[in-house]
């Protein structure tokens, strides 16, 4: 059971802790409370999946920059502390902890719905839910709405934004609902740069009352129209691996980049096309839309840009082989 724990000052140690061990310190899911000059409170979400830890490395750097003098009151979700000891993005027993905020009857549904009332009886301010990719991406936001406020809260972070109403469930789709909200993507765990950068956003949201007073021109606006899933049934590896899908072992590199029609991305036995499943925004979509298994080739129909490409193949039989994206501006 997913029971929430809250605080309203930082427990020992927890500046200080690896994401693996925060486990010594915390229960479970918690919700820490800080006081600021501002009443209303900034929202920051973390280890949503325990294998991503820049977000908690991130905050962990911001409340030090601050040192108790917070020019904003903050509110601090910690997600999956059982995950993050084993440093898994959910074990095989829980759900997504980033698929549980919105609908559901389960103990997780139920903490993420206390979480969302305990939030908007606080007024919070905004939301900011921190997380990294397993494959190369560039640094990116992803908004579930394209009213302005959320837009320029997420050009705050970085000319790359994604606007994506699938899945429905996630953190920043549910908090879009009452208060101005994005999902950072920060690279890979590990990479230096994507603390560096979510660090210094962060510190500029507790500093900000408003921004819209960002750049309007400087972004791309890309939209999500579908995720491409391998089947519980297939397998998935990379060249040569002898599995039902085959990724060429460097197939990250086309994430954020416009592939032609016809690009190779892998290769497919005779039961590729059936492995491969398309859940998109628009229902009329099909898999063949946008590709083709033809001649054990697994190759774009049209052209089409990436995200969330990689090579970790326990990753995409857990969450997905991709999501596709057209531009918009």
């Amino acid at each position: 059971m997913s029971r929430l724990e809250e605080y309203s000052s930082i427990p020992a140690g927890f500046l200080e802790c690896e994401a693996s061990e925060l486990y010594r310190i915390l229960d479970g899911p918690t919700l820490i409370h800080l006081s600021g000059a501002k009443r209303e409170p900034l929202f920051i979400c973390t280890l949503l999946h325990g294998n991503e830890t820049t977000g908690l490395q991130s905050l962990q750097r911001v409340l030090k920059h601050f040192d108790g003098a917070l020019p904003r009151s903050v509110s601090m979700f910690i997600g999956n502390v059982e995950a993050a000891r084993y440093r898994q993005r959910h074990l095989p027993s829980q759900l997504d902890y980033n698929r549980i905020w919105s609908g559901g009857e389960g103990n997780e549904h139920a903490m993420t719905r206390k979480v969302l009332d305990i939030m908007a009886d606080r007024d919070v301010f905004a939301c900011i839910d921190i997380h990294n990719n397993t494959g190369r991406n560039p640094h990116y936001a992803i908004v579930a709405t394209q009213e302005e406020v959320h837009l320029a809260l997420a050009r705050r972070f970085g000319h790359r934004i994604v606007y994506a109403t699938y899945p429905d469930t996630s953190c920043s789709a549910a908090f879009s609902k009452i208060c101005p909200a994005v999902t950072l993507e920060a690279g890979v765990v590990g990479d230096a740069s994507g603390v560096d950068h979510v660090s210094r956003y962060l510190i500029d949201c507790i500093q900000s009352d408003d921004w819209r007073d960002s750049d309007t021109d400087d972004f791309n606006l890309y939209h999500t129209v579908a995720v491409v899933k391998v089947r519980e049934t297939c397998s998935v590896g990379i060249l040569g691996e002898d599995k039902d899908i085959e990724l060429l072992p460097d197939v990250d590199r086309f994430n954020f980049h416009l592939m032609d029609a016809g690009t190779q991305i892998g290769t497919t036995r005779n039961a590729g096309g059936v492995c491969l499943s398309l859940e998109g925004v628009d229902r009329s979509s099909a898999l063949s839309d946008y590709l083709t298994t033809a001649n054990g080739e697994l190759r774009t129909v049209k052209p089409i840009m990436p995200a969330m490409l990689t090579t970790d193949c326990e990753i995409i039989k857990m969450d997905c082989l991709c999501y596709l994206m057209e531009r918009l501006l």
